[in-house]
């Protein structure tokens, strides 16, 4: 039996994904019930192709553990990040040097400066598992991250030639931000928990609010200074995961807390150059060499996009799949789905 399906975002999902929302409440998945409406007619909008601009679509993941009927996990997908009413917003991080030769005294700074994108990459992001879920033996966190990067391999016209993911820094039990609090809060008068959930829907005041010139990270607080770039406990994982597959850091932060953004050339991404399409010919031979796989079935209608961890053997004319799979599918010989292999 399949225990576990990830399969695209409908309307019908949404006490589930306030469910999950509730664990991080993040920029792009917060704990408000408003968003996550529009976020679902969002995403059911852009599966179905009901919204023209691609570069405008969102689509959203969710895990389910089809045994408990209950989401454990959802990722997403936003097409485009920076578009012309809605720039991609974000600190360069600057080294600089600085030296007196009459003090003989050397100082090294970091410079922060506001920095905009009208036309930016692809982002992956809003990746949650619910924490009961996540020592799981299925690797169910890699599996609601990984399905991203096939549909993107699937769907490469519909998405940017870079793609982003920004990381949460270390932040305060409460969920406070010492980099807000050190700059942002002085400059829009507004907690860090505010900002956070009015940028979800707009980034704009941050571009009319803060200073555009360069900002001295030495005359923030240390606290402050400690965070910039740096990686959170909770997601050091998928620093890891990013960095293996092809990511680098940018030199880039978010404005608000100072989390890293991580970039790579789509077609530079392991893991989408490992996705391709294929036929299904058939069951499982067991002489034939076979490992784990994420298998998708896609479908002209709701829910769109069917994936499942499963066992498969790839060759010249087609992909094997276990029984199991199959069935959950309802596959036909000659249905195409679209294969990652899991190494």
């Amino acid at each position: 039996m399949i225990r576990y399906e990830i399969r695209a975002a409908g309307l019908d999902d949404e006490e589930q994904l306030l469910r999950l929302a509730r664990f991080l409440n993040t920029v792009n998945l917060p704990d408000d019930r408003g968003h996550v409406q529009n976020l679902l007619d969002h995403a059911t909008r852009s599966f179905s192709g009901a919204i023209k601009d691609s570069r405008r679509r969102k689509y959203v993941f969710v895990l389910w553990d089809l045994e408990r009927e209950v989401a454990v996990g959802t990722s997403m997908i936003v097409a485009q990040l920076g578009r012309r009413d809605a720039p991609y917003i974000y600190f360069d991080v600057i080294p600089e040097e600085k030296y007196s030769r009459a003090l003989d005294r050397y100082f090294h700074h970091t410079v922060l400066r506001l920095g905009f994108s009208w036309n930016g990459p692809t982002e992956i992001g809003g990746l949650i598992v619910d924490p009961d879920y996540r020592r799981a033996t299925e690797k169910l966190g890699l599996l609601i991250s990984y399905v991203r990067f096939l549909y993107i391999a699937a769907h490469p016209e519909l998405f940017q030639k870079e793609v982003l993911a920004e990381l949460l820094p270390p932040l305060e039990p409460d969920g406070t931000s010492h980099l807000w609090e050190a700059l942002g809060r002085h400059f829009t008068g507004m907690s860090y928990a505010e900002a956070d959930l009015l940028s979800s829907e707009d980034k704009g005041f941050v571009r009319d609010l803060f200073p555009s010139g360069n900002i001295y990270a030495s005359v923030l607080s240390e606290d402050a200074q400690g965070v910039i770039g740096k990686v959170g406990a909770q997601t050091r994982g998928v620093e890891k995961m990013l960095r293996r597959i092809g990511f680098r850091y940018a030199e880039r932060v978010d404005p608000f807390d100072g989390g890293p953004h991580f970039v790579a050339p789509l077609d530079e991404i392991t893991l989408i150059q490992n996705t391709t399409r294929a036929r299904f010919v058939g069951a499982l031979d067991q002489n034939a060499p076979a490992a784990r796989a994420m298998v998708a079935l896609e479908s002209d209608g709701a829910p769109w996009l069917r994936v499942v961890g499963t066992t498969a053997a790839l060759g010249d004319d087609g992909v094997e799949l276990e029984p199991a799979a199959i069935k959950h599918l309802a596959l036909s010989e000659g249905d195409e789905v679209v294969v990652l292999p899991l190494k």
